[in-house]
């Protein structure tokens, strides 16, 4: 068996650490939900744009923003059509609580993260510091 000093199993494993991406912070900006009212429906012209920019699933966002806002709602191709009247500013303040905490890792902060499913539990896993944080249930 052989037996390694301290710094050696410190060099050991910040090599198995991924690598950390510096600007992270800096090139990446959370998008904002563009939306119109028309009659008692509330269209989100962009929706999956913002899906795809925060690295998430459209039902998965969809599922937050509809118990959230307490309705009912479906995608019709790139629009999401939610059921009922609401200002953009709510739609928004709900969507950046989902990026906060869901897209956003809770220890470096930066938004280099997938959600991992392990048995009925869902983890947070960030490429950019390595961290692994439970995510809140839905």
């Amino acid at each position: 068996m052989e037996f390694y000093s301290y710094e050696e199993l410190l060099e050991r494993a910040y090599k198995a650490l991924p690598e950390r991406s510096e600007e992270a912070e800096e090139r990446w900006e959370a998008p904002s939900l563009v939306s119109m009212i028309t009659g008692n429906r509330t269209f989100i012209k962009n929706f999956v744009e913002a899906c795809k920019h925060i690295r998430r699933e459209e039902k998965e966002v969809m599922k937050y923003l509809l118990k959230e806002l307490g309705t009912q709602g479906y995608l019709e191709s790139n629009v999401l059509v939610l059921l009922g009247k609401f200002p953009n500013k709510t739609i928004n303040d709900k969507f950046q609580r989902y990026i906060k905490y869901f897209v956003m890792c809770p220890i470096c902060g930066k938004p280099d993260t997938h959600i991992i499913k392990e048995g009925r539990l869902k983890f947070i896993k960030c490429e950019a510091c390595g961290a692994r944080n439970p995510v809140p249930q839905i």
